[in-house]
């Protein structure tokens, strides 16, 4: 089971959604806290929708089981919390959500892209939830786009 993940910033409309269109993405499911600030351009989550429908043939999900809390990702952005401390509160959350037993496998039985924010998966939560669901799922494997 292959689990893409992709993030926008650094990335043209155009780049973000050829590069859906290319890996035959069949679903997206964003996974940050914030989809609807006018800092998420054209993923937005009033426009995602419509735009992976129309120029990918994918449907959207918001899974904010999937998210830190508000409070944790203000901690990191504000550099009150260091990456590594993030990283460990980020997997005790994961876990006391017990994702693994509340996110079904089904989910990803289609292509599937996880979206969040950074430009690259090295200091994004997207990477420690594929790294945290492969404790559980050993057939899942991440693909950063």
């Amino acid at each position: 089971m292959e689990i893409y993940t992709i993030g926008f910033a650094q990335k043209t409309a155009e780049q973000f959604f050829e590069t859906l269109r290319r890996e035959q993405i069949q679903q997206l499911v964003d996974v940050r806290i914030h989809n609807s600030s006018q800092l998420a351009g054209f993923t937005k989550s009033s426009d995602l929708p419509y735009f992976l429908d129309r120029l990918c043939g994918a449907r959207y999900r918001h899974e904010t089981l999937l998210a830190p809390t508000p409070e944790m990702l203000a901690a990191y952005r504000s550099k009150k919390m260091k990456w590594d401390e993030y990283e460990k509160e980020f997997f005790r959350l994961l876990q006391d959500r017990h994702i693994e037993e509340r996110l079904p496998k089904e989910l990803f039985s289609v292509k599937t892209v996880l979206l969040c924010s950074e430009a690259t998966a090295v200091r994004c939560h997207r990477r420690l939830v594929l790294e945290y669901l492969a404790r559980f799922w050993p057939e899942a494997a991440a693909r950063h786009l």
